[in-house]
């Protein structure tokens, strides 16, 4: 048979001498209340943080150190821990000092219960955590000052887009506009006014100077002059033309341009062919001048769900980039193709496709990184704010390559507009039309 063993019983004396020990030494900082949340036992750690001695702070409330507001909340959390006995587990708190001073705790309390089971105050237990709090706030501030950085130097490229395609069309007004002036100054209209004195210094026997050897040359001189003047004025029509087209396209993206910036964060319905080719009229003129072919793939799709202004600066910066990897990457045909179509349920995927210089495996982890680029003149905010913005537009923006020389394709998924109707699947034809007129 076991011999049973006799209860433990630890002298009062002992306990208290033990509770001493405990409240001395341990570095969190602890603390008894009775019911009206008087202190009635702390740890020497809490005393330090109060600036005060610990028996100074026996019988003081949380009102004694604290302004009003903490104090109060402090006081109704424990006065509900008394009334149901439930506990607050790791709260963080803000403790604001009667000096003004603010620091950060997290503090779990409970009822403090007697021998008999009833609440006789509550006891609790806290750390400081102002420091990690201050760090996480400067880390969450840094975060916001990258994000803003990055976003503006996402802005920064489409209004650098948007100079880079006027400043190409005014070059090419300014060639229409010369092809015109040499044409003026160089026309034969001069060779009419010589006919016109010609014909005045004549007038009185025109019949005898026309049978003349010079006035015999006269008609076939007229004929020959006609013929010219028709030419010229074909030419010059169609330089005038060149010239209207170009200033309507300087209107077209100045105009675009002002309507993105009007109603900015405006999270509405939009149709992704009209996004998409938004994108590619702003980028237009670099696109021919890099002969570059432009394939499009749109799938009838829902609209989508989101700010028009930010969907422009993510697909003109992706635009671009596929610009400058077919410029790199001098493929025998530089194809860029244009993809709209259903994503996952609910979802709209707009892809941008190039056959240029392609991405190396070990660079498509670290391609929306901050900073990250391979590109001399690169400054790597593109695709970081453009990534930032996708996920900020509840979307998502995705690499993927083959590998060098194996061209890229960037994958830009956005919300669908709920009970939206088909984008019309002739929209490619429609705008390719009112692009090319």
């Amino acid at each position: 048979m076991h011999q049973q063993r006799s209860a433990c019983i630890v002298p009062e004396e002992t306990l208290r001498h033990l509770l001493h020990a405990f409240l001395d030494n341990i570095p969190d900082h602890v603390y008894f209340k009775d019911l009206d949340s008087r202190f009635i036992a702390v740890s020497a750690a809490l005393a330090v943080k109060h600036g005060v001695p610990t028996e100074q702070m026996l019988g003081k409330t949380d009102f004694d150190f604290f302004n009003e507001g903490h104090a109060r909340q402090a006081f109704e959390d424990e006065q509900n821990i008394i009334r149901t006995g439930e506990p607050i587990i790791e709260k963080l708190e803000k403790e604001t000092w009667q000096n003004g001073a603010r620091t950060w705790s997290l503090t779990t309390k409970a009822p403090l219960r007697n021998e008999h089971g009833a609440v006789i105050g509550t006891f609790g237990i806290s750390r400081d955590v102002t420091a990690s709090h201050r760090l996480q706030e400067q880390l969450e501030a840094t975060h916001r000052d990258l994000v803003d950085a990055s976003r503006k130097a996402g802005m920064a490229d489409v209004a650098t887009g948007v100079l880079h395609n006027v400043g190409n069309v005014l070059n090419s007004v300014n060639v229409a506009a010369e092809v015109l002036a040499e044409g003026v100054r160089n026309s034969r209209v001069d060779g009419v006014a010589r006919l016109s004195a010609l014909f005045a210094q004549h007038a009185a026997d025109l019949p005898a100077f026309f049978a003349t050897p010079k006035g015999a040359q006269v008609p076939g001189y007229i004929a020959q002059l006609a013929d010219h003047l028709r030419a010229e004025r074909t030419r010059y029509l169609s330089e005038i033309a060149e010239l209207r087209k170009y200033i309507d396209h300087i209107k077209d993206i100045v105009t675009m341009q002002q309507s993105f910036a009007s109603a900015p964060g405006l999270i509405e319905p939009h149709d992704p062919v009209v996004l998409v080719e938004d994108s590619l009229r702003l980028n237009a003129v670099a696109l021919a001048r890099h002969e570059i072919r432009i394939i499009r793939d749109y799938a009838p799709t829902p609209s989508v769900l989101a700010d028009r202004t930010r969907v422009l600066q993510i697909m003109v910066n992706l635009v671009r980039n596929a610009k400058h990897a077919l410029a790199d990457g001098a493929p025998p045909e530089k194809q860029l193709t244009l993809r709209i179509e259903s994503g996952s349920p609910g979802r709209v995927r707009i892809s941008v496709i190039d056959n240029g210089v392609g991405i190396p495996a070990e660079n498509l982890d670290r391609i929306f990184a901050h900073g990250f680029t391979t590109r001399a003149k690169g400054h790597g905010f593109g695709l970081h704010s453009s990534a930032n913005t996708a996920g900020e537009l509840d979307g998502s923006l995705t690499a993927r390559s083959d590998g060098p020389g194996r061209g890229a394709t960037f994958t830009l998924e956005l919300p669908a507009a709920p009970e939206s109707p088909p984008a019309n699947p002739n929209h490619a034809l429609i705008l390719g039309s009112m692009l090319n007129r």
